[in-house]
């Protein structure tokens, strides 16, 4: 009687250690995304303000494009052409855009669906042999 109650107690005893283990482990995980997400915070805020100062800096690169058009021509002439040819630039990138972004939708994994088909397939047939 003294072995059942030995490995009753082991068992007891294991199911404890695994328990205690199992939330550390989620305490750990806890912490660690908490770090994670800290440090994605920061780098979003960083990358935002790099967008910023370039935004910025291509608003300064294009008036002075404009300026440099303006030695040959009027002002209102220099800032018609930048403005068309930005305007463009504008209009290829949206469409570029807007092909990628249909080849997106709808979001369903189609390559995945189909190799899972295929794959059911062949195992049914498999399975009636």
């Amino acid at each position: 009687m003294a072995e059942t109650e030995g490995t009753s107690e082991l068992i007891s005893q294991a199911s404890e250690q695994i328990s205690t283990l199992v939330r550390a482990e989620m305490r750990l995980a806890l912490a660690e995304m908490k770090d994670k997400g800290r440090n994605a915070g920061v780098g979003a805020g960083l990358f935002g303000g790099a967008g910023l100062v370039a935004l910025y800096g291509t608003a300064a690169l294009i008036l002075a494009v404009t300026a440099a058009l303006d030695l040959a021509l009027p002002l209102w002439a220099a800032a018609l052409i930048v403005g068309a040819v930005l305007l463009a630039v504008a209009g290829v990138l949206g469409l570029i855009g807007r092909r990628r972004f249909d080849q997106a939708v709808p979001p369903v994994p189609a390559q995945a669906i189909q190799s899972i088909e295929k794959d059911i397939t062949e195992i049914k047939e498999r399975a009636h042999r």
